[in-house]
């Protein structure tokens, strides 16, 4: 962090408003490019003078967060993930059913309820991202070390707010700050925010046709990419979560009735 360090004073590292700025400036730009291209950005910050200002400038700006406990394989296994974000969805629809209280136990009640909080409280931020995210923005490495290790892994660019006792090479674009400052933080996740905003004005509305052309397209095979725990993952931070969908029966009768006919079955002797 030595280049980011303006000077030192009774033992306490003073951070270059400079670098700061062209941090931010770099920083904002970067994230505009990315949500401009289609993709999306997850903001994570868990610990406690992150938690309000990053769930309230990422609902202003509608994108995904992660304010409570970061669970391990929220990127490299995001398919589970996704499989528990189903759940949470199931379990939201019984226990709004008119069936609730008749057909199910207390005790049963009391368990379910109890799982779809735990759920909910782990997952409320992300459970509109279907796919893995562009950028991540992450308050304090320190904190988030597995989040940024799990970036890194699939190859996604980390944006962070590091202080002093932080290490800069785990961030792509790093911005050098007060990570444990309230208003600090709020700063920064409240200018990122605007770029992210500014970054969906700037995406190009797809025309009905091309909706049309990408509903009715066949699901083409997946790509392979290096292997990670034992299972193929692909490097792209873009693919997918849920399973491809099956090609309609309408584009394989179409498929089928082009081919040539069959040959005639020879004579026999």
């Amino acid at each position: 962090m030595r280049p980011f360090i303006f000077g030192k004073r009774n033992l306490i590292h003073i951070v270059d408003i400079r670098e700061t700025l062209k941090g931010l400036l770099r920083a904002k730009k970067f994230v505009t490019r990315v949500v401009s291209s289609g993709q999306d950005v997850l903001f994570v910050g868990t610990k406690r003078q992150a938690r309000e200002a990053v769930r309230a400038q990422v609902e202003r700006c509608g994108m995904h967060y992660v304010t409570e406990r970061w669970l391990g394989g929220t990127l490299t296994n995001f398919r589970t993930i996704r499989s528990r974000l189903i759940k949470l969805e199931e379990f939201e629809k019984l226990v709004g059913s008119p069936n609730w209280e008749s057909e199910y136990s207390k005790k049963m009640q009391s368990t379910i309820q109890r799982e779809l909080k735990k759920i909910k409280r782990n997952l409320e931020g992300i459970r509109r991202m279907t796919r893995l995210p562009g950028a991540l923005v992450v308050v304090d490495v320190k904190k988030e070390v597995n989040a940024v290790r799990e970036a890194k892994m699939l190859g996604i660019p980390t944006v962070c707010l590091i202080d002093t006792d932080s290490d800069p090479d785990f961030a792509s674009i790093p911005i050098p700050g007060n990570d444990d400052a309230i208003r600090a933080i709020e700063l920064v996740i409240r200018h990122l925010a605007d770029a992210v905003i500014e970054g969906v004005r700037g995406r190009p509305e797809p025309s009905a046709e091309t909706e049309q052309r990408e509903s009715e397209a066949p699901a083409g095979p997946r790509r392979r990419g290096r292997r990670m725990g034992g299972r193929g993952e692909s490097d792209a931070p873009s693919f997918e979560a849920p399973a491809p969908e099956p090609v309609s029966g309408a584009l394989v009768s179409g498929a089928s009735s082009d081919a040539a006919p069959a040959a005639d079955p020879a004579p026999q002797a």
